[in-house]
């Protein structure tokens, strides 16, 4: 049970596939989405962007949300989402899997309790967590020197 406010965003169709997304309750900008050719005219991100992007900045909030809880102070981090459309047994786009890393700007050695981090940051992200039952996000966590932290993604995931 939730007493929480819905999160609302509203869509607006501006033409053919192009539709404008505002974000309910936020001063923030308003966004374009768009499908590829030949549907739409990449006006802005496709709906799968969108979600990729959500997933990855997600986990990203997460990953500093659980560093500084140990006091660690890390640089800018930096993270990337990947993923493949392929068709189901109906014919129908989706992504199957995506692959998330995510660049911590320091050394593993510069962090206090990352085994912890590491083992708990994934359960407080939101997103990810609601879209796993029907994506599989693999994730990796990297250090500066791009020593791999956390994840190994199996091979037919790495894009």
């Amino acid at each position: 049970m939730s007493t929480a406010t819905p999160i609302t965003v509203v869509l607006e169709q501006e033409q053919d596939f192009v539709f404008r997304l505002h974000f309910e309750g936020l001063d923030a900008p308003d966004v374009l989405s768009d499908e590829g050719a030949p549907l739409g005219h990449d006006q802005g991100p496709r709906p799968s962007h969108l979600l990729l992007a959500a997933i990855v900045n997600c986990l990203s909030a997460s990953l500093l949300f659980a560093l500084r809880k140990y006091k660690n102070a890390p640089g800018r981090l930096r993270a990337s989402i990947s993923a493949v459309a392929e068709r189901n047994a109906d014919g129908r786009l989706r992504l199957p899997r995506a692959l998330a890393t995510l660049q911590l700007p320091e050394g593993s050695a510069d962090y206090a309790h990352l085994e912890r981090v590491l083992a708990t940051f994934e359960d407080f992200c939101t997103v990810t967590q609601s879209v796993r039952q029907g994506i599989d996000v693999q994730v990796e966590v990297r250090d500066a020197q791009g020593q791999l932290l956390l994840g190994q993604a199996p091979a037919e995931a790495v894009l």
